[in-house]
């Protein structure tokens, strides 16, 4: 069952943060006809889609809970298990905003898609709230009080900044990596210009979760328990993660400074594809670092820090 709690979890967080990053990256990293769904980005499929997932993964994640808080195996699930924890705990309450959340991209989907920047603001609101909903799920929720809310205040802030990188990695993959027949000149030059423009976007979000990781981090763990933290499977887990973090920052800053420019270069000589094939390979390794973050948080939000 706790194999299960981990993947569902693990599921959510990858949806839910590409969900919400590519529905802002959208709006930041497009212009104009651009932000249709199709010009650059099949906007809708790919927010539908993730916000059905979403949903379904929630739902999932709340019979695992039942079954878990009732000591019983998932197919013994009753309704009135189900209700209790949706009408009387905070995570209850959280699901429901964030499948309230999800119908709100789905809808966003439908209806506007003729209006891309409503469509991509309603869907990125939607993608926000739904993403924010699983700080209820982790060691944030724990606490009360003014402590508890500047816990879960920076919790929800490294959550959502994690969805602007995430969702910022997958879009540059679609742009990049598309049919060598659409990499038309005018394509490229759009890809690079999303590619350099998130430069100063990515250092705001990078200075956001070195912030709030760090708060996060003596909220949990605690002055007087650092030092026994790698003593525990949280503790290694966690740096594992670090490890992985720290890999982005030094591929993200050799994108700034090395291969972007490389790329402009190249396109300005019209000699473009070994320029673009060391992009590719760099963002392909990024993406799996977060993807390995996200997979590491999954599990190590469900383990007690240190040791007892």
């Amino acid at each position: 069952m706790d194999a299960v709690a981990v993947a569902l979890r693990f599921g959510l967080y990858l949806d839910l943060t590409a969900l919400f990053g590519i529905a802002a990256f959208g709006l930041y990293g497009l212009r104009g006809d651009e932000r249709r769904s199709g010009a650059a980005i099949a906007f809708r499929p790919l927010l539908g889609g993730t916000a059905l997932l979403g949903l379904l993964l929630s739902a999932a994640g709340l019979a695992v809970l039942a079954a878990a808080m009732a000591g019983v195996p998932l197919t013994a699930v009753d309704s009135a298990s189900i209700a209790m924890i949706v009408e009387e705990t905070a995570v209850g309450t959280a699901w429901i905003v964030r499948m309230a959340a999800l119908a709100l991209v789905l809808a966003s989907v439908l209806v506007c898609g003729r209006r891309p920047v409503l469509m991509l603001s309603s869907a990125g609101l939607g993608g926000a709230i739904a993403l924010a909903s699983l700080a209820w799920g982790g060691h944030a929720a724990m606490r009360e009080g003014a402590t508890g809310a500047v816990h879960l205040g920076a919790d929800i802030l490294h959550l959502l900044a994690a969805g602007i990188w995430i969702g910022a990695l997958a879009a540059l993959l679609l742009l990049l990596f598309r049919r060598s027949d659409r990499m038309t000149a005018d394509h490229l030059r759009l890809s690079h210009r999303a590619l350099d423009g998130f430069a100063t976007i990515g250092t705001i979000v990078v200075a956001t979760l070195v912030v709030t990781g760090t708060v996060n981090l003596l909220l949990v763990v605690g002055l007087g328990q650092l030092a026994g933290l790698l003593g525990s499977l949280y503790g290694q887990l966690l740096l594992l993660k670090l490890l992985a973090f720290a890999v982005m920052l030094g591929l993200a800053a050799s994108h700034r400074f090395r291969l972007v420019p490389a790329f402009e270069r190249a396109l300005a000589a019209d000699d473009h594809p070994a320029a673009l094939g060391v992009l590719r390979k760099s963002l392909i390794v990024e993406t799996l670092c977060a993807v390995l973050i996200l997979a590491l948080v999954a599990w190590f939000g469900m383990l007690e820090p240190v040791p007892a």
